[in-house]
């Protein structure tokens, strides 16, 4: 396992890191006890950086990993975040949903607290009532760093440029069919000193050949022609393109940790075998690059 430092936090992270969405069962239904195995093996392979969400299976996600943390809380730097797109993120609403996270993962603090989908929310109500909520929590030592999430880049660029925020994190923008965010939001980010999590790096499942049910069928379209243009990075095993994709983002340097979403010990296994900081031949990486060079996937 790589590990990296986290931006200006000074946290030393694992490069690759678990995503909390699928051991909550956000996906389709998970087995809580494997769940616990995959969690506990995942940290005896070195990963240290965990991060959910309440959104994620209603808050079970949440109470899964706070379970298989008791006596193991040190040993992880644990991210969630606040609140959810259906609700209004006022000041006190985000209190409220920390502390809920808190109890649900069983510990008296969270390292880093993200703005969960900011696009849903006004801008002026982030600022301010939202920012204020988590000064307050920070004060309070119920959070340590502070961060934001959207697929949005140039909404967040717009939040990044506040220089309220320790962290960010984005999906589906930094993969091989889409790697628009290496423009600008990565630049901006070692600029600030920003950490930097990269969500989504098969595509929502669409680089594995499991596009996830909720995908619009034109983005499907689009990704099945930009896919047949990356035949040269494919194995011969199955879902050939799932290894270049993981290895296209751990082996960024600019990308602090690349989650992994997973729903069994096989998943798990197979990630943790591209931790090797082995990336794409540069010819490759060079091409990928050149293809599709300004030219978001989604809207």
């Amino acid at each position: 396992m790589e590990y990296t430092t986290f931006g200006k936090t000074g946290l030393k992270i694992s490069k690759l890191g678990l995503g909390g969405a699928p051991l909550g069962g956000h996906f389709g239904k998970t087995d809580e006890d494997e769940v616990q195995h995959m969690i506990h093996e995942a940290m005896d392979s070195g990963i240290n950086f965990i991060d959910t969400a309440p959104l994620y299976g209603s808050g079970e996600s949440e109470r899964r990993i706070g379970k298989a943390l008791i006596g193991l809380r040190d040993r992880v730097v644990l991210a969630s975040k606040a609140v959810r797109g259906d609700m209004t993120y006022d000041y006190n609403r985000t209190i409220r949903s920390v502390e809920d996270s808190l109890r649900r993962l069983q510990t008296d603090w969270i390292d880093i607290l993200q703005l969960h989908d900011v696009e849903t929310q006004p801008y002026e109500l982030i600022i301010n009532e939202t920012i204020p909520a988590l000064e307050k929590l920070r004060q309070d030592g119920k959070i340590r760093f502070s961060g934001v999430t959207t697929r949005n880049l140039s909404l967040l660029l717009k939040y990044m440029k506040t220089e309220k925020f320790d962290s960010i994190q984005f999906y589906a923008r930094y993969m091989l069919i889409d790697h628009t965010a290496k423009d600008e939001v990565l630049p901006l980010a070692k600029e600030l000193n920003m950490g930097v999590i990269n969500g989504s790096v098969l595509g929502l499942g669409m680089l594995a050949d499991e596009p996830a049910h909720f995908v619009e069928e034109d983005v499907r379209l689009k990704s099945l022609n930009r896919i047949e243009q990356l035949a040269f990075l494919r194995k011969t095993e199955p879902k050939g393109l799932i290894e270049p994709a993981m290895r296209f983002s751990l082996s960024n340097p600019d990308i602090h940790v690349t989650l992994t979403g997973i729903a069994s010990l096989s998943t798990l296994r197979t990630n943790l075998s591209f931790c090797d900081g082995k990336g794409l031949e540069s010819e490759d990486l060079q091409k990928v690059y050149t293809l599709f060079q300004g030219q978001p996937l989604f809207d």
